[in-house]
């Protein structure tokens, strides 16, 4: 039910009742604003989208609250969406209404993030900002996200750059002896950092030459670190051991003696290693006491990477190694470093036409070629 009626003021309120009985009014200079405005509540509920005016008071801060804590997130992108609200956008809409949010403040902050922090971050900022706005359009407390096409396009991927061979015998030297086999399995069978320290001693099949990746160390915000799933499906895996990673491990359970149910890598107290103690305490200094400054722990993934494309591997082979969602990520992080189209197929010619082509395989004699 929606009435117009003109006030003693000779202004004219415009009133209805929402689907649960409660009274909305408003009150117009003109007629034609009041008819319009009841018109288009009219139409909204007929529709289906209609929104309660009083629920898009709600504070940005209260409804984040609540949004948070509902959301199917790993631990590592709780930790992540923890940070950019503490630290970006409740500090720019906390207090504000959700209602009052407009698409320029958006775009001003949006601006302003992309001053301050990496394009990539940037990024993930606006995608859950938007993500916000969007969850509450569908909980009927907003008509309209103003986050609306404000999200910033993907910035180019830089181009992975491989460790040498002689930088990473170099980390690897540098490495105190409880943490050096760590390193190893990075760079030899291309383990994050969080499935390294989460590795049990029973992942480890010395007989079959193998190790199963199981698990991985997460940080929760304001909690100790905690074992979880990997990272994707495809993050569950096996992975085979060569002799390099075979002596690491050999080596480092021999100093550091540690049952079957225990991880592989701990503290000296006995404790699981905090993934952020181990890159200000252990990889900052071995990187800078091997000269390389620049080095994440993430690089020995890459470079692990670059060997087996080099030594010719396929693109399934590479992407089940690394536990990647995908093969199509594999291709997207790696793609530059398969030799292409041209080169192959020169490298083929050259094997037929050459002095040492294999006659076996042409089935001619070579001296006919």
């Amino acid at each position: 039910m929606a009435s117009i009626q003109r006030r003693p003021n000779g202004r004219w309120r415009a009133r209805y009742r929402d689907q649960d009985g409660r009274e909305h009014a408003r009150h117009f200079d003109r007629k034609v604003d009041a008819q319009f405005w009841i018109d288009g509540i009219t139409a909204s509920q007929v529709r289906g989208d209609y929104v309660d005016p009083r629920l898009g008071r709600t504070r940005v801060a209260d409804y984040v609250g609540m949004w948070l804590p509902a959301q199917p997130l790993r631990d590592t992108s709780r930790r992540a969406y923890d940070s950019y609200l503490r630290n970006h956008v409740l500090p720019a809409f906390g207090d504000q209404r959700l209602a009052a949010v407009t698409r320029t403040q958006v775009l001003a902050f949006r601006r302003d993030l992309e001053e301050r922090l990496a394009p990539i971050t940037a990024r993930h900022v606006m995608v859950m900002m938007a993500g916000i706005f969007a969850d509450a359009v569908t909980d009927g407390v907003l008509a309209h996200s103003p986050c609306t096409d404000t999200v910033p396009r993907r910035p180019p991927r830089r181009a992975v750059v491989p460790l040498t061979v002689a930088e990473v015998e170099a980390l690897i030297a540098a490495a105190p002896r409880r943490y050096r086999a760590m390193v190893v399995l990075g760079a030899a069978c291309g383990l994050r950092l969080g499935e390294v320290l989460g590795l049990a001693v029973a992942s480890v099949r010395f007989a079959d030459l193998e190790l199963d990746v199981m698990q991985q160390l997460v940080l929760v915000p304001g909690r100790p670190p905690r074992l979880a799933p990997p990272k994707t499906r495809g993050s569950v895996r096996t992975v085979p051991l060569a002799e390099v990673a075979l002596e690491a491990l050999t080596d480092h359970l021999s100093a550091y003696p540690a049952d079957a149910g225990e991880l592989v890598f701990r503290s000296r107290a006995g404790t699981p290693v905090w993934p952020n103690t181990f890159h200000t305490s252990v990889w900052h200094p071995l990187r800078m006491r091997a000269g390389l400054p620049a080095a994440r722990f993430h690089d020995l993934r890459h470079f692990m990477a670059s060997a087996l494309i080099r030594y010719g591997e396929s693109v399934k082979t590479v992407s089940a190694v690394l536990g990647h969602a995908d093969e199509i990520e594999t291709l997207r992080t790696y793609s530059h470093l398969w030799p292409d189209a041209d080169v192959r197929t020169r490298a083929a010619v050259d094997a037929v036409f050459g002095p040492r082509a294999d006659s076996l395989r042409t089935g001619y004699p070579a001296h006919r070629l």
